[in-house]
């Protein structure tokens, strides 16, 4: 049954409203708060299939970004800075007082979003950005679709439009657990790309590109995560794209495999290693520690802004910028990424 209930109020004391959507097997429960995914369960399993909270307050300090929408432009811009014809930008320096993450302190992200529509299978949410919010340009409007599709699939669809020239990438980033197992360490990952980008300390965007093979990142054939540190980008296409297959996430614990479909060219995946020793308190009363989750963010490339020869991330007046992902859940007896489906 769809529901949308209060989820707590904001400290200016704007008041926080959950969806709930349910069909095709699948349920999920998302904020207007960051247009975050608060929730996700499959028929079948016990688990949530995502890292969330059940309170509002972690959403504002320790589980930040968890399952939202970041933005206008998720992942990093170097020095929170970047250029547009004759004209300089500095940006919201929000990452050790350096760089811009995300949108800076307050991106879409981290402020409450509104609702447009709800229906038994699908809600869409829109928020409006306003003329150097965050010190980016142009007026942006951007609209979110979450749908519960025949796979069963959660399919996400971004789509914003600006009155100016203006970087634009948002991002999903749900941290999934296809077992409920306390780490993400047996699971097996495959991401289709030969290349990843080369960061620097900061985790900065240098503008080179390494192959997986020699950056001991090949997920090419599906293995498993283990202890490997992922916090990387991954260069899925050098443009935007009709939807295709980026990624493969599968569980031999729990027999589950999920799929993940995009337009987008590039694919950052992040194990959480933030998360700390003691553990942070979620849903179901979970733990969630170290690599508790995977972020398997679709997005443009990190500091695109800076690098012209990375794909174009800059949305015009006459352009609209649409941003379609789907992930799809199914139950494998083998971990073999090809034997997923393409979804709705």
């Amino acid at each position: 049954m769809t529901t949308v209930e209060a989820f707590g109020c904001l400290p200016d004391g704007q008041s926080v409203r959950r969806i709930t959507l349910a069909n095709k097997g699948l349920t999920a429960r998302i904020l207007t708060y960051g247009a975050t995914v608060q929730d996700l369960r499959l028929e079948g399993h016990e688990h949530p299939l995502v890292l969330g909270s059940p309170h509002l307050a972690p959403y504002l300090g320790p589980l930040i970004y968890a399952g939202s929408l970041v933005g206008r432009f998720s992942n990093r811009i170097a020095g929170g800075r970047f250029a547009l014809g004759e004209q300089t930008f500095q940006l919201d320096r929000n990452e050790h007082g350096r760089h811009c993450l995300h949108g800076g302190r307050a991106g879409a992200g981290q402020t409450n979003w509104t609702i447009e529509s709800v229906a038994a299978d699908h809600a869409i949410l829109s928020h409006e950005l306003e003329d150097g919010h965050m010190g980016f340009p142009g007026h942006l409007r951007v609209e979110a679709s979450f749908a519960l599709i025949a796979g069963p699939a959660l399919k996400i669809v971004i789509v914003a439009r600006s009155d100016a020239p203006t970087p634009v990438s948002f991002a999903h980033h749900g941290y999934f657990n296809l077992d409920g197992a306390p780490t993400i360490a047996d699971h097996l990952l495959w991401v289709d790309a030969q290349d990843v980008l080369v960061t620097d300390a900061d985790n900065i965007a240098t503008g080179a590109t390494e192959p997986v093979t020699s950056a001991g990142l090949d997920f090419r054939k599906a293995r498993r995560i283990g202890q490997q540190f992922l916090d990387h980008n991954f260069c899925l296409t050098a443009q935007r794209r009709a939807r295709s297959k980026a990624a493969w996430l599968f569980s031999p614990r729990s027999r589950l495999a999920m799929t993940v479909e995009t337009t987008e060219p590039g694919l950052q995946v992040y194990g959480g290693d933030h998360f700390p020793e003691a553990g942070l308190r979620g849903l179901d009363g979970r733990l969630y520690g170290p690599r508790a989750g995977i972020a398997l963010e679709t997005q443009a490339w990190p500091d695109a802004v800076n690098h012209a020869h990375f794909p174009d991330a800059i949305l015009r007046p006459d352009q609209s910028y649409e941003h379609e992902v789907i992930y799809g859940f199914s139950t494998c007896e083998t971990g073999d990424p090809n034997l997923g489906k393409p979804f709705g």
